[in-house]
């Protein structure tokens, strides 16, 4: 952000809301068309914007922006990275995505350009992240960021928070799913969505990790206590990418296990009809012969002969239950 005098447009719906920064003791909710040369001169500035709304490129030029960063802000497809760029640096993040009606692992771009005398965050249009809301209720609320590097880590730890709250609930489900004595079609379904917001996620986290990672390193504009916080970060980043390598293993051996289950239980029961087929296969034969309309079969003149046929199919079939029992086939 340069020291020019800013005049955004008039009618321009891209800026979502813009704070002037007191080192740590106030914040101003302001209007970039009326701001002074003296606030921008002392402090920095916060300014968020929707990046895909319009009057949102004229409002980034008149913030006397690189063009390289205006066309990086308004990119469509972003993936978690750090870029140095003259004196600033360029970083995509990615939050849980707690829109409406939206699935949490279609994680939500935030893209910030930061330098000492300020910071531009964007996202697009209705991809709010919840994270960045909780930074300004926080300046709301009176905690004053010193500097614009500890207002962007702040950022990172909110994101942090919401990336930490989705892991446990996702840990809590397997939990859930580990313990129970068998699972239906439904809780099935659902262990295949926690595999798959598993893995969804962690294609984010990995290269956010790395990230920050590279904003450490690059170091432009961290303190020594900043550079600490921000490594405490990228620990926590790399713990919830194995937090999310194990769910979804997990998630595999369950579902595993729910399949060797269902096997064992299909087996049973074709094991059980096998048996019975066994039984009544013989019974079957018997009365297949004694059922045939042909002349010379035996006990057609005899009245007893149904019962003679009938004890003794009775008699065959329990000894052959008697064999499979003594065989232990039941």
């Amino acid at each position: 952000m340069s020291n020019v005098e800013t005049k955004a447009p008039r009618n321009n719906k891209s800026v979502l809301w813009a704070y002037h920064i007191e080192a740590g003791s106030k914040a101003t909710e302001i209007d970039l068309r009326n701001i002074t040369k003296a606030q921008q001169e002392s402090g920095f500035t916060w300014v968020h914007m929707q990046c895909d709304a319009k009057g949102a490129k004229e409002t980034m030029h008149s913030l006397g922006l690189p063009q390289q960063v205006i066309d990086s802000l308004e990119a469509i497809e972003t993936r978690p990275k750090t870029i140095a760029i003259n004196d600033g640096l360029l970083v995509y993040l990615r939050g849980i995505n707690k829109n409406p009606d939206a699935d949490p692992e279609d994680m939500v771009s935030l893209r910030i350009w930061i330098t000492a005398k300020g910071i531009i965050s964007a996202r697009r249009k209705n991809r709010k992240l919840l994270s960045v809301q909780d930074v300004r209720e926080q300046i709301d609320g009176g905690d004053i960021p010193i500097n614009a590097a500890q207002l962007l880590l702040d950022m990172i730890e909110r994101i942090a928070d919401r990336i930490h709250e989705m892991v446990d609930d996702l840990d809590e489900e397997l939990v859930s799913f580990e313990t129970a004595e068998q699972m239906n079609s439904q809780a099935r379904q659902r262990l295949s969505v926690v595999r798959r917001q598993a893995a969804a996620i962690r294609r984010y986290l990995a290269p956010q990790r790395d990230a920050l990672d590279a904003l450490y390193r690059i170091n432009k504009l961290l303190s020594s206590d900043q550079a600490f916080e921000l490594r405490e970060q990228t620990d926590r980043m790399t713990r919830y990418v194995e937090d999310l390598d194990l769910a979804r293993e997990r998630s595999i051996v369950l579902q595993d296990e729910v399949r060797n289950r269902l096997a064992e239980q299909q087996g049973a029961k074709m094991y059980v009809l096998s048996l019975v087929t066994a039984i009544f296969l013989p019974l079957s034969f018997l009365t297949g012969v004694f059922g045939m309309n042909v002349a010379g079969l035996p006990g057609l003149e005899e009245p007893a002969a149904f019962n003679y046929l009938a004890s003794g199919m009775l008699g065959l079939a329990l000894a052959l239950l008697t064999l499979m029992m003594w065989k232990k086939w039941f």
